[in-house]
């Protein structure tokens, strides 16, 4: 069992209306959201831990969830408002407005905390940058980190951070503990001011470092050496959901080579995680090859 533990909220997504006036439409989203419905869509046992709203838009979301074989089980439900990301695009690359004063997913607290009795536990997103819901979510790794395996994907959106020092140092204690980090080219020279993942691996203690380097692949980075993994071919719609969907094509193959688990990452071979690498970049070119975050379901490989 995966608990993927995050964000889930509204993507307010551009569209133009038949008089061809701007508009938004709202569309279920989140980067821990997508990936969480990514796994359940590839077959994958997963759980999704955050703060839901009771609201109409916390309906979408739940729905959302279960239609994917998703168990929100773990979610923390209250009726405060679900946040709202209006999103810009300019050359098929998204930009973010963020709306999450006061609402069911920024108020999270360690008192919402779930039982654990997952695998392997994946956090990331914006969640891990606000309060109180980002102390929550950074309590809940360290306190899970000993025993079960964790993992991280920063997803940086620099426009949302208020007080960088504070999450700078959060994401510096969580990335401590985690024994796989993603991240992408552009989170890795904000978080260190240079793409250099091998000196990441070495700071950070971490088993694996997946640095995604959007069409030009990704790059595997273990104690062992570094190895590169192509991307797959695509005709970009948009990018929106694409390194969420990625990370769950990951984790999705090691766990079904039996790697997803604290101790087999430590024995996962080169060719185990070139298998996972590859198959997260399948997924994720499906995923941009259509508008939106909507991961492929596995009947569609």
């Amino acid at each position: 069992m995966i608990l993927c533990c995050g964000e889930a909220l509204i993507d307010m997504l551009p569209r133009e209306t038949a008089e061809g006036e701007s508009a938004f439409a709202p569309h279920a989203g989140g980067s821990v959201f997508n990936t969480a419905i990514a796994l359940g869509r590839l077959d994958a046992p997963v759980q999704f831990f955050s703060g839901l709203s009771s609201d109409l838009f916390g309906d979408v979301l739940r729905s959302g969830l279960a239609a994917s074989q998703v168990d929100a089980g773990p979610a923390a439900i209250s009726d405060r408002p679900t946040t709202l990301a209006f999103v810009k695009l300019t050359d098929g690359h998204a930009s973010y407005a963020f709306y999450d004063e006061n609402t069911a997913g920024r108020m999270l607290t360690s008192d919402d905390l779930p039982n654990v009795t997952a695998d392997a536990l994946f956090f990331g997103g914006i969640s891990l940058v606000v309060e109180p819901c980002g102390a929550a979510y950074e309590a809940l790794m360290l306190r899970e980190a000993s025993t079960k395996l964790t993992m991280i994907d920063p997803n940086i959106r620099p426009s949302f951070i208020t007080d960088e020092a504070a999450y700078r140092a959060r994401l510096s204690r969580m990335m401590g503990v985690a024994d796989i980090i993603k991240t992408s080219d552009e989170d890795l020279a904000w978080i260190m001011g240079t793409a250099d993942a091998d000196g990441f691996l070495a700071q950070t203690g971490a088993q694996v470092i997946l640095l995604t380097r959007g069409g030009e692949g990704v790059s595997i980075v273990t104690k062992d050496g570094t190895f590169d993994v192509p991307a797959e071919k695509a005709a970009v719609v948009d990018t929106v959901g694409a390194g969420d969907t990625f990370s769950a094509g990951f984790m999705a193959q090691l766990h079904k080579s039996g790697h997803l688990t604290k101790a087999g990452i430590k024995t996962a071979s080169e060719d185990d995680l070139r298998a996972a690498a590859a198959f997260g970049a399948k997924v994720a070119a499906i995923t941009v090859s259509r508008a939106g975050a909507n991961p492929p379901w596995t009947s569609e490989l």
